[in-house]
């Protein structure tokens, strides 16, 4: 009784955390470049008990023991990186990446500050002290672009307009007669293993202090007409990868599993109540 008990607590336990991944999927499916989450379970323990010889009956094909689980837990949660269809909004500063790609943007507003990166590309132009626009997020955060001095961030010049080509190109459009100005290319990275990308606030993405970002993402280079399989749209967004009808059949299994975990228990607990109960 004590084995089920705990068996059924622990996949209870293991449950509870599949079914809170599965509300944040859904409370995101209108998430703008939301990557939807899936979760890896595996067994606890699984030991094998022995059985006395009187099992060894004639006609018995497999040896004796019986093996016994002890329910399974939330091994880790990993980050689906396929593809969400695309929307036209025709906003100048809405870029969609299509592909296996990432904006990559700075939290702290320094060049040489944290990492992070997003597919979320409703980006806003935002004024700075010296006249220039900054593209930023529209949670605040800058967009990191290449330009002949390096990395910096995307700065457009006042009355100026922002056009993005498919291979990220950065072109600083004026009136008739006036010269664009070449501002560098959009920084992509390409993500390489999605299991050690951690999801953080704003709908951004961070690689923990203890690895090293180059076993996570890579540089790339967007190409004209996709021809690297990574291009960028501008005036578009990315809309999230959720499908709700898987998301609602997962969350009906899990539901169901936790019902007849929690069933389980409250035998389980009964019985030893019984048990408890007897008198000789």
């Amino acid at each position: 009784m004590n084995n089920s008990m705990i068996t059924a607590s622990v996949s209870m336990g293991a449950l509870q955390q599949k079914l809170d991944m599965l509300a944040d999927n859904i409370a995101n499916s209108n998430t703008v470049g939301y990557k939807r989450k899936t979760a890896v379970f595996e067994d606890i323990m699984t030991s094998l008990n022995p059985h006395i010889e009187d099992f060894n009956q004639p006609g018995r094909r497999t040896p004796l023991g019986f093996t016994q689980g002890w329910g399974a837990r939330l091994a880790s949660m990993q980050t689906d990186m396929s593809q969400g269809s695309l929307l036209e909004t025709g906003n100048m500063t809405d870029v969609a990446i299509e592909g296996n790609g990432l904006f990559e943007v700075r939290t702290a507003g320094d060049i040489n500050g944290p990492r992070a990166f997003t597919r979320h590309g409703p980006f806003q132009l935002m004024p700075d002290k010296n006249g220039d626009r900054i593209l930023v997020t529209n949670t605040g955060q800058q967009v990191v672009g290449s330009t002949g001095a390096g990395e910096g961030f995307i700065r457009v010049p006042a009355g100026y307009d922002l056009s993005v080509a498919a291979d990220g190109t950065l072109t600083a459009v004026g009136q008739e007669g006036t010269t664009p100005i070449n501002l560098g290319r959009l920084k992509l990275v390409e993500v390489t293993n999605s299991e050690l990308l951690q999801a953080v606030s704003d709908n951004m993405f961070g690689i923990p202090s203890n690895v090293n970002a180059t076993d996570v993402v890579r540089d790339i280079v967007a190409g004209p007409n996709g021809g690297s399989g990574i291009s960028v749209h501008q005036g578009f967004v990315e809309q999230s990868n959720v499908s709700m009808a898987d998301e609602m059949t997962d969350l009906m299994m899990v539901q169901r599993a936790y019902q007849l975990s929690a069933r389980a228990l409250t035998s389980s607990e009964q019985m030893m109540g019984m048990a408890n109960n007897l008198r000789g």
